[in-house]
């Protein structure tokens, strides 16, 4: 099984030169290089350069790289596409998506600019279109040639869309998080929980942080390195659960078990579904563990 843990996911403003260097030193899994909301209109052509360079010349490790464009539909966003197509980042996050067309699109967008093959399309789910629709949306990944992988919350624009309150217990915004899980996991995409914005309250952000988790997200978007720590310990696997996993894998594979879909291991009925479960855990267990060395 393949996985590659995306527990922290952090948005770096493409203008700024100094942030871009300072992110090959955080040790976040995944870097979202910002095209869109950090870039003020008139520094948006200087920061696609600076992106698409800072992504082409490299010396981010492992950590995954991914270019937030903006939207199709503005002045920037066509040449923003192609631009990132040459530079090969891991992914291209697609703003403002609200339907299964805004997915395609990019996809032909890369294809005609020869982007290849590992670079990937996350979609960025913000607006009530995007959750009235959202199975559509996801249903598009089900197509190799449209790339999509991964769908990440974008919770602000959400609360400001549907007039909602942003009350710590997330209320609100449960539905849409639900929704979003389902419809992702249904067509085997990964998905990302939204922003906590006052990254100085690390018991709040904790705590939401573990809300997303036990929702079933992948990890959590953020705007601070100092949110990292706390997201990647958080959408870890704990040593007490992948040991337990090792130790159903274990089981199933005695002679005794290996046609066998039900078990009992330590007084406790296990199923083959807690297998791969359990295999998932390992492999994203030791995938961390890989991602940490380098």
């Amino acid at each position: 099984m393949t996985v590659r843990p995306r527990r922290s996911v952090l948005y770096m403003p493409g203008s700024n030169e100094r942030a871009l260097e300072k992110a090959k030193t955080i040790a976040a899994d995944a870097l979202i290089l910002d095209l869109e909301d950090a870039v003020a209109p008139d520094a948006k052509v200087g920061a696609r350069e600076k992106v698409c360079g800072a992504v082409a010349s490299g010396g981010y490790g492992k950590r995954e790289l991914i270019i937030r464009v903006n939207g199709l539909e503005t002045p920037w966003g066509a040449e923003d596409l192609f631009a990132a197509a040459k530079a090969a980042p891991d992914a291209i996050l697609v703003p403002k998506v609200g339907r299964p067309g805004d997915i395609i699109s990019a996809a032909k967008v890369l294809t005609a600019a020869h982007a290849p093959e590992k670079t990937k399309i996350w979609a960025m789910m913000e607006t009530p279109m995007s959750i009235l629709n959202v199975r559509e949306i996801a249903m598009a990944g089900i197509e190799r040639e449209h790339r999509l992988t991964c769908m990440v919350m974008g919770t602000n624009d959400l609360l400001k869309e549907s007039h909602a309150r942003a009350y710590k217990d997330r209320f609100a915004v449960v539905p849409w998080l639900s929704m979003t899980i389902v419809a992702a996991r249904a067509y085997g995409l990964d998905v990302l929980d939204g922003v906590y914005n006052d990254f100085k309250d690390e018991i709040g952000f904790r705590a939401e942080a573990e809300h997303g988790r036990t929702l079933g997200m992948d990890g959590k978007t953020l705007i601070h390195p100092s949110q990292v720590a706390i997201a990647n310990e958080t959408f870890s696997p704990s040593e007490a659960e992948v040991a337990w996993s090792r130790k159903i894998i274990a089981e199933f594979a005695r002679p005794e078990n290996e046609k066998l879909g039900v078990i009992t291991v330590e007084g406790k009925m296990v199923e083959r579904l807690h297998m791969v479960m359990a295999k998932r855990t390992v492999a994203i267990a030791e995938a961390i563990a890989d991602l940490e060395k380098s």
